[in-house]
């Protein structure tokens, strides 16, 4: 999405000012969240940038890494 930011001037008339005003106006874009994930895409692990709204609503099967079991020391 694109949109405007506004740059403004002026004091506001309830602090006692003449009210304020738009000096000039930047155009700017509205940018999805991307996160760089780990997922599993038909048995494989993959890394792939995903927006937070797909994260939060569960879209993605996360690939879990699994810590090996500490072996025990021989006596």
């Amino acid at each position: 999405m694109a949109g405007r930011t506004y740059a403004r001037k002026g004091k506001p008339k309830k602090e006692g000012g003449v009210g304020r005003h738009i000096a000039r106006k930047n155009k700017r874009r509205f940018l999805p969240n991307l996160q760089s994930i780990r997922v599993m895409m038909n048995g494989l692990v993959r890394k792939i940038r995903v927006c937070t709204k797909c994260i939060k609503k569960g879209l993605l099967v996360r690939a879990v890494t699994l810590k090996p079991k500490p072996q025990p020391q021989p006596v």
